[in-house]
């Protein structure tokens, strides 16, 4: 029951994640683009009012005209729309899917099974710890540098410095999908924190100013406004790292973190592309093509360095002189003592088997034949959430098996 009500919950809350996240990043690309897409007021009346910048669009039928005053309006509006919940939302779903799927197994997603370096419990804080110590991390490079002449540039060097090593110590630490999932888990909090400590609290104190009628501070729009542009560039880089757990072929590669820092980088420049894209529409900045081009030909690079090698077909042995030494076909025996240890905690009638995919009989595996290779041995994503469980042995045992004709009793 325990395992049905986890998958329960897994799904409500991923399905509750990726709602709200949809809204966060819909939300965050929209007013990207609108700030990107201003034009100075035309009408004198709006000039007075201290608009610096507006946009007329078409959507749905019908006509918008969006303004943006110069540090705050004249006088503030009855009705005030906060943007807050979604990315609050999407962090807590996230952080309880996290705690259901990773850390309440802690054991088995973040401990490596060959060679664990630390006990469940341990994992468990080195897991927040990443949250948490990236968040103080980051929060201090703006802190210290983000007000400075060139600061946007010195905090946006610092802080892919900062994302490369967590990404190194993170697949050095844990199994390659928990690494993965964590990465992005750390953008995302951050994201989250950057909302939660400076852009709302700054657009607070504004309106408290307003209220009171005192003068507006112009440091808490440049403060929301630097995290604001930070969150927009970490949001593909997230994405990607929640998306890599379905793909064992990324994180099982032996060098996956620098899969993870090259996949990032790309997913950066292709949203820089977007940002500029807008104002090169408005003649404010040469086109951004440099930047599309950089994040693809890096996403070009890593599929050709990632492809698998051609195997070549193991030659016949010779029937009238048979070597002991030689490779034979695995038996069924030898699968199902290793399907005994991996796979039947998930694919068994006895358990909430994974898809309806079971293996509790010599046909069920038969049928199951092609799938199970091209999981175990193709793509390397069995067992899921730790594929690094199985032994290169073991993985070659479903390999001689099911080349060898998939043989069942």
């Amino acid at each position: 029951m325990e395992s049905y009500f986890l998958d329960w919950a897994n799904l409500l809350l991923r399905w509750l994640h990726v709602i709200t996240a949809i809204a966060w990043v819909g939300s965050s690309f929209y007013f990207v683009f609108l700030d990107s897409s201003l034009t100075p007021p035309v009408d004198e009346d709006l000039k007075k009012q201290g608009v610096n910048g507006e946009l007329w669009a078409v959507h749905g039928g019908g006509f918008y005209h969006p303004v943006k005053f110069n540090v705050a309006p004249p006088k503030l509006p009855d009705h005030l729309h906060w943007f807050f919940w979604e990315s609050y939302t999407t962090w807590l779903s996230g952080f309880a899917l996290l705690t259901v799927s990773y850390l309440w197994n802690a054991g088995i997603y973040l401990v490596h099974p060959a060679n664990p370096l630390m006990s469940p419990a341990m994992a468990i804080v080195a897991a927040l710890a990443f949250l948490v110590v990236f968040w103080l991390l980051y929060d201090g490079i703006c802190r210290v540098f983000g007000q400075q002449k060139n600061g946007d540039a010195i905090v946006g060097a610092q802080v892919a410095v900062l994302v490369c090593i967590a990404a190194v110590l993170a697949c050095h630490i844990f199994p390659g999908q928990a690494a993965f999932l964590l990465m992005g888990a750390m953008l995302a909090t951050s994201m989250s924190a950057n909302v939660f400590f400076w852009i709302i609290p700054g657009q607070r104190k504004v309106v408290a100013a307003l209220k009171a009628g005192q003068p507006v501070d112009p440091i808490h729009g440049k403060r929301g406004k630097q995290r604001s542009v930070h969150n927009t560039y970490f949001t593909l880089p997230v994405l990607f790292a929640m998306l890599s757990n379905h793909y064992g072929w990324l994180y099982s590669h032996e060098l996956n973190w620098l899969v993870l820092i090259l996949m990032m980088f790309a997913g950066a420049a292709i949203r820089q592309f977007f940002v500029m894209r807008h104002g090169y529409k408005l003649g404010r900045n040469p086109h951004p093509w440099k930047y599309a081009a950089m994040g693809v030909a890096v996403l070009l690079g890593v599929i050709a360095w990632l492809k698998p090698a051609p195997q070549a077909a193991a030659p016949a042995p010779a029937a009238a002189a048979p070597s002991a030494a030689a490779a034979p076909a695995a038996g069924y025996e030898q699968l199902h003592a290793v399907m005994q240890k991996h796979c039947v905690v998930c694919h068994s009638a006895n358990t909430i088997a994974q898809k309806n995919v079971k293996f509790d009989t010599p046909e069920d595996v038969k049928g199951h034949a092609q799938q199970i290779y091209q999981q175990v041995v193709q793509l390397r994503k069995m067992p899921f959430g730790n594929p690094g469980a199985l032994t290169d042995a073991e993985r070659d045992t479903f390999k001689r098996w099911y080349e060898g004709g998939a043989p069942t009793p």
